[in-house]
C-alpha cells in the first residue's frame, strides 16, 4: 500500500497528500485475510574459481550478521515478485560487484546480489553481505558506472555495518517509546519523548546515507569507474520520482522523517566527493557494454503479475481485464492494483481464492470490509459473472465495493471518493463495465514490454524515437527519462539509445 504522507503542518494538503490517503483508505477499509565503472576487465580467462568459494550462505554459521541477511532474504525476494533470472543481465551486475569489491574496505566480504524482479527502481543491502537491485533501477541507468555507484553505496552500508547500527537504535527508540508511555500515561510529554526518538533515529539514519555516499563515490574512483556517475544517477532518480509521482510538485524535504537526504543535498556532495580524483570526464563509464547487457531486460510489470497498458490492466495468467476511466494512472503493486485520478478518486483491485461454497452476498458481508452499508448490498451481473455491489464509508470517504467470481477466484474492486463526491457512481460504473475475461487471442497476442537498445540514425529526433515505443504512455518523457536527454537537448547520429517495445 502506498504510505501516508502527513501535509507540513503549515501547508494545505495537497492533491497527491489526499490521494495517498485515499489509497490508504481503501487497504484501510479491508480487514484482508488471506543507491557506479572500471576502466580495465578484471576478467582473467585462465584464472578459475576457487573449489571452496567464501559465499555469503557458507559464511552465516561464524557471522551473526549474514545470519540476519540469511532470515530476511526470503521475505525480500517474495515481497519484490521474485528474483529476474537472465544470465546476461546477472553476469553483468557481478562484473561490476567484482570490480567494486576489490577496492571496498572489506575485500575479504562476500557479496550476495539478487536482482529483483520488480519494475520499482529501488537497491538496498542487508548486513552480511545481500545486495539487491530491481530490474528497474537497471532500466533508469545508462551505463555501468551509474549502476556500480549505486552498488558502491549499499556495499558501503554493509561494510560499516550500518544494518546492525540502525537495529540497535530502532530497538533503543522502541523501548524508550515504551517507558515514556508507561511513565507519562500517553500525556502530551510521553508523545514529545516518542517524536523526538523517532526524529533522532531519522537523522541517524541521513548520516548513515551521506557516510555510504563518502565511501560509495570513493569507491568508484579507485576502481577507475566515473566517479561523477554517482550525482548523476541521484538525479535520474530525482527525475524518475516526479515522472512517477501522483503530486510531482510536493515537496520530500518537508518529510522530516525521511531516511535519505534531500535529493539536491546529496548530488551537490557527491559531486565535491567525486571532484578529488580531477574533473568531470575522469574515468571510465562502461556504457556500450552495459548497454549490451541490458538489451532486452524485461521492463514493467512481469508476466505473471499483469500488464499495464495505458487505462488498461492485463492479467493473462489469470485470463482477465479492466479499464479505469481517462485521467487515471494504473500502478500494479505486489499485493493489488492501485489506481489514480483527478478529483481526489482512487481505485483498488486484488482477487482471494474462493472454496465457492459461500454466496456473494454473505461473502461482502463476512467482515473483511469495515464500514459496510448493509443495506446497500445487491446481486448483479457483469458481462455475465455474477457480481455484488454494496456501499461503505470511512472518516471523510466514500466507498464502492463491487466483488465478481470468476472460476476459482472472488475478484474485487474498492473506489474511493470524498465524502459526498458525485464522481463516486461514474467511476465504479466505468470500472465495472470494463472488467472482461480475455479470450485465447488476446492471451496469445500480449508480449511483455522489453528496453531494447537502438542506434540513432541521421534524421532521427526525440519525437521520433520515442514514437517507436510501445505500451507506455507519455512516450517523449518517458524516452528522456530513459536516456538521460534533457529537455531541449537532442540525441546524436550514431548514439545508441533505449526504446520499449513488445518485440
Amino acid at each position: 500500500m502506498a504510505d501516508i504522507t502527513a501535509p507540513h503542518p503549515k501547508m494545505k494538503p495537497s492533491s497527491g497528500n489526499k490521494l495517498r490517503i485515499a489509497l490508504a483508505m481503501l487497504g484501510g477499509v479491508l480487514l484482508l485475510s488471506g543507491c557506479e565503472t572500471l576502466g580495465v576487465d578484471v576478467y582473467q580467462p585462465t584464472i578459475k574459481p576457487s573449489t571452496t568459494p567464501q559465499t555469503a550462505e557458507n559464511s552465516a554459521a561464524s557471522d551473526p550478521r549474514t545470519r540476519i541477511g540469511a532470515s530476511e532474504h526470503p521475505r525480500i525476494i517474495a515481497s519484490y515478485g521474485g528474483e529476474y533470472r537472465d544470465a546476461k543481465t546477472e553476469r553483468l551486475v557481478a562484473r561490476i560487484v567484482g570490480a567494486l569489491t576489490l577496492v571496498s574496505e572489506n575485500p575479504s566480504q562476500a557479496y550476495r546480489i539478487s536482482v529483483l524482479n520488480s519494475p520499482a527502481v529501488n537497491a538496498f543491502a542487508l548486513p552480511g553481505g545481500y545486495l539487491y537491485v530491481t530490474r528497474g533501477l537497471l532500466s533508469l541507468a545508462n551505463d555501468a558506472s551509474e549502476v556500480a555507484a549505486v552498488l558502491s553505496h549499499e556495499m558501503a552500508h554493509v561494510t560499516a555495518n550500518h544494518g546492525l547500527e540502525r537495529q540497535r537504535r530502532e530497538k533503543e527508540v522502541e523501548i524508550a517509546g515504551q517507558v515514556a508511555q508507561e511513565l507519562f500515561s500517553n500525556s502530551i510529554a510521553g508523545r514529545q519523548v516518542v517524536a523526538r526518538g523517532k526524529l533522532s533515529l531519522a537523522a541517524f539514519s541521513r548520516n548513515q546515507e551521506l557516510q555510504a555516499d563518502v565511501i560509495g563515490v570513493r569507491m568508484l574512483g579507485q576502481a577507475g569507474y566515473d566517479p561523477y556517475a554517482a550525482p548523476r544517477f541521484l538525479e535520474s532518480m530525482n527525475a524518475n520520482q516526479r515522472f512517477s509521482a501522483v503530486d510531482p510538485d510536493a515537496d520530500a524535504s518537508l518529510d522530516f522523517l525521511a531516511s535519505h537526504p534531500n535529493a539536491p543535498q546529496r548530488v551537490e556532495l557527491a559531486k565535491n566527493h567525486a571532484r578529488a580524483f580531477g574533473p568531470e570526464g575522469v574515468g571510465d563509464r562502461g556504457r556500450d557494454y552495459y548497454l549490451d547487457g541490458i538489451d532486452g531486460l524485461l521492463f514493467g510489470d512481469s508476466p505473471n503479475e499483469g500488464y499495464v497498458r495505458g487505462t488498461e490492466f492485463l492479467h493473462p495468467v489469470l485470463g482477465i481485464k479492466f479499464r479505469v476511466p481517462d485521467g487515471f494512472r494504473i500502478d500494479n503493486n505486489a499485493d493489488a492494483v492501485l489506481a489514480t485520478g483527478p478529483r481526489d478518486l482512487a481505485i483498488r483491485f486484488d482477487g482471494v481464492t474462493d472454496d465457492g461454497r459461500q454466496s456473494l452476498t454473505d461473502y461482502i458481508a463476512s467482515g473483511w470490509v469495515t464500514g459496510l452499508d448493509a443495506s446497500t448490498i445487491r446481486q448483479t451481473r457483469l458481462n455475465g459473472l455474477p457480481a455484488v455491489i454494496a456501499r461503505a464509508s470511512a472518516d471523510q470517504w466514500d466507498f464502492d465495493i463491487t466483488i465478481i467470481r470468476l472460476k476459482d477466484r472472488i475478484y474485487r474492486f474498492l473506489t474511493a471518493a470524498q465524502r459526498g463526491s458525485s464522481d463516486l457512481d461514474a467511476t465504479a460504473s466505468v470500472v465495472r463495465a470494463g472488467f472482461k475475461k480475455m479470450s485465447s487471442r488476446e492471451i496469445k497476442a500480449l508480449q511483455p514490454l522489453r528496453i531494447r537498445i537502438v542506434t540513432v540514425g541521421s534524421g532521427d529526433t526525440v519525437a521520433s524515437l520515442a514514437a517507436r515505443m510501445v505500451g507506455v504512455e507519455r512516450k517523449v518523457e518517458l524516452f528522456r527519462l530513459l536516456n538521460a536527454i534533457a529537455p531541449g537537448a537532442t540525441p546524436v547520429p550514431g548514439q545508441r539509445v533505449k526504446i520499449v517495445s513488445d518485440r
